[in-house]
Parts: C-alpha cells; sequence; structure tokens
C-alpha cells in the first residue's frame, strides 16, 4: 500500500489487509488496480478499468453492499481511482415499528369489532371479536410490504422494516410503509423491489379472501340513522367468489380485509411518481415514464368527474387520488445509478402482468357511505 497508509483508522493491518484482499477479488476482473491505499476506513484502488464504469457499477454493487460497502469513481491526476467506503449503518429503532405495530393492532381490532356489531363503548369485552380481521389485514399489508423488503435485500439494498400506521378509518389503519436508505443501483433492482410487494400482496389478498369466504357471514342489526359502508367488489374477488360458489353481498371481516389488500394494490400500482406502479413503470420504459407519470394525474380526475356527474356515484376516492397523484408526479423519480440496462423480456412480461392483475382488482366505484 503505497498511497494513504499512514493511517490505518478503525482497523488495525491486518484487518486492512483482508479487508483489500476480499474487495480486489471481485474488482481484479473488472479494474485493473496496481496500486491500493487506505484512509479512514476508505479503501482505493488505483488503476484501469477493464470495461465501461457502468458496467463496473452494475456488477460491483451487490457484492460490494453485501460486504458493508459502497463505492465510487474518481480521478486524482489523471489516474482513475476506484474508492470502497465503508456504509455507515443508521441503527434501527426497532422499538418504533413494534410501537407502531400493537397501535395498529387496537385500532384494527377496534374496527373490527365494529363489523361485528359490537359496541366497543357499552360492551368492552367485544373488543376480541376484532381479532380476525386484524390478523387478516396486518397478514396483507405486512406480506405487501414484506415482498419489497426482501427483495431490496437480494439487491443489497438498505431498507427499513414495515412501519404500520394506524389510524381510526373504517379499517383502523392507513396501511404500512418501509423507508429505502440509498441510492438505487439499476433498473433491474428497481423493478424487482417496486413488483414484489404487489404480487406478494395480491397472494396474501386472495388467501384471506378465500379463507374469509368460507367463514360463515356476519350479520347484524344496525340503529336506524347508522352509517353504513357498501362495497363494489372487483373482477378477481368475483371470480373467488364464484369458484367457491360463494356470495359477495354480505361476507366476514376476514373476507373484507381481502377486498381492502386488493383495493391497496389498485393504488399502490398506479404508474405515478414513486408508487410501486411509478417504479415499475419508470423500470420499464426509463426516463419516458415520466409523460405517463404527469398524465395519471389527469386521467384519474376524469375518472372522478365522470362517476360524480355522470353515473352519479361516489368519485371522491379518485378525486382525491388525482390531487395526491399530481404531488408525486411533480416530484419526478430519482434516477438509478446504472440506467443503461434494459429489463429482460421476462421481467417485461412480468410487468404487464402485474399491471393486468392490478386492473383484475380495480372497481369504478369501490366504495359509498349510506345512511340506514
Amino acid at each position: 500500500m503505497d498511497k494513504n497508509d499512514s493511517d490505518p483508522g478503525h482497523l488495525d493491518d491486518a484487518q486492512i489487509e483482508a479487508s483489500v484482499m476480499e474487495l480486489y477479488e471481485d474488482v481484479h476482473p473488472l479494474f485493473k488496480a496496481y496500486e491500493v491505499g487506505y484512509s479512514d476506513g476508505d479503501i482505493y484502488f488505483y488503476g484501469v478499468p477493464l470495461t465501461d464504469k457502468r458496467s463496473i457499477y452494475d456488477a460491483l454493487w451487490g457484492k460490494f453492499a453485501a460486504k458493508g460497502y459502497r463505492f465510487s469513481f474518481t480521478t486524482e491526476l489523471g489516474e482513475d481511482v476506484l474508492i470502497a467506503s465503508p456504509i455507515q449503518e443508521v441503527p434501527e429503532r426497532i422499538w418504533i415499528n413494534v410501537v407502531l405495530a400493537i397501535a395498529t393492532v387496537f385500532t384494527t381490532m377496534f374496527a373490527g369489532a365494529a363489523m361485528f356489531g359490537v359496541d366497543i363503548f357499552s360492551e368492552p369485552s367485544g373488543f376480541i371479536k376484532g381479532l380476525p380481521f386484524t390478523l387478516a389485514i396486518m397478514f396483507v399489508l405486512g406480506s405487501h410490504e414484506m415482498g419489497h423488503y426482501m427483495a431490496a435485500k437480494m439487491h443489497g439494498m438498505r431498507t427499513s422494516l414495515p412501519y404500520f400506521i394506524p389510524f381510526p378509518t373504517f379499517i383502523g389503519t392507513m396501511g404500512a410503509v418501509i423507508k429505502h436508505r440509498g441510492i438505487i443501483p439499476n433498473r433491474r433492482a428497481l423493478f424487482d423491489v417496486a413488483v414484489a410487494g404487489p404480487l406478494v400482496g395480491i397472494v396474501a389478498s386472495v388467501i384471506v379472501t378465500i379463507i374469509g369466504l368460507s367463514l360463515p357471514p356476519v350479520g347484524f342489526t344496525s340503529e336506524p340513522g347508522t352509517i353504513m359502508i357498501d362495497i363494489q367488489v372487483p373482477l378477481l374477488f368475483e371470480a373467488i367468489t364464484w369458484v367457491m360458489g360463494s356470495t359477495s353481498e354480505m361476507m366476514h371481516p376476514v373476507a373484507f380485509a381481502g377486498w381492502v389488500g386488493m383495493l391497496v394494490t389498485v393504488l399502490n400500482l398506479l404508474p405515478s411518481g414513486q408508487l410501486d406502479g411509478g417504479h415499475i413503470m419508470r423500470a420499464m420504459l426509463g426516463e419516458r415514464a415520466g409523460k405517463v407519470s404527469l398524465m395519471m394525474p389527469v386521467v384519474l380526475g376524469a375518472l372522478a368527474l365522470y362517476v360524480i356527474f355522470v353515473l352519479e356515484q361516489n368519485g371522491g376516492i379518485w378525486l382525491f387520488w388525482s390531487f395526491f397523484l399530481l404531488l408525486f408526479a411533480m416530484a419526478g423519480h430519482p434516477k438509478p445509478l446504472n440506467d443503461e440496462i434494459m429489463l429482460d423480456k421476462k421481467r417485461m412480461a412480468l410487468g404487464v402482468l402485474t399491471f393486468v392483475l392490478g386492473l383484475l382488482c380495480f372497481t369504478l366505484v369501490p366504495l359509498t357511505l349510506v345512511m340506514n
């Protein structure tokens, strides 16, 4: 080590040498290094690229990340330098995930108990009746986010565990999210991470729907003046009821959780901004996806006006999401580090299939509030 080796940093000489040799095994087929340096934890490889730098990024990103390093290129006095820097891991505050998950258990149980006709204030012990809905909805939402999480880990990307969002809605939650940290290595990684959530979420929704439809429907007498929710089921839900010889007129709350999962899938697959659908479209079309992203708020707004003024039904959800998507679209989409490698035919076909499955989860008027 001839350059920058005066400061061994936090490693001793043996550890430095071991780290250098471990990374060199990955580097040397792509970058001919003739000198190596070390300073403050960073390892410097001085040499000549044997292929274009984008290909080197694409080949080494996952390998370096798996070993705890990110890397970059620079030029010093006409020399090409590949720099490996230790990834500074942000301490995971798992307690936040746990607290939010526990809070979501309570809010969804409250909502689930209400679906059984329980008045929590007059019958507190009936709170436990909401547990089946809680298990179902958290399984659906959690599966979606864990699909993203596992795919991100496979590509060496840093991401958080799911954060459930408790909220006093008719389902007791605003869903779940994960936080991605760092850059996107390439379009294939972007696609794999984006598509994994909806696909796993659809499978979970189908499982929950089948279980729910096998359970006896819940019927209860509501007081006059009570606000009820009238839902329309999508083609996928209708197909499951047909196969099972069931009906969607009256359903168990567990089946309703499957319906919620399908609605969440539709909303996430809208091809705009940094929604899952926006990520998938960006990976498939590259920068051309920006035009689709900007069109979607207009399309959704037109759909909302059609439902409201022509069909004279509740199009509020699409009107809200048209404004929501406008913010997403205006924010744009981060560019992957390697944006030149196209998706292979299998991924392109899977992307089309994912959007088709999303359409099967779509309903023109998902829900309407009615007075009993």
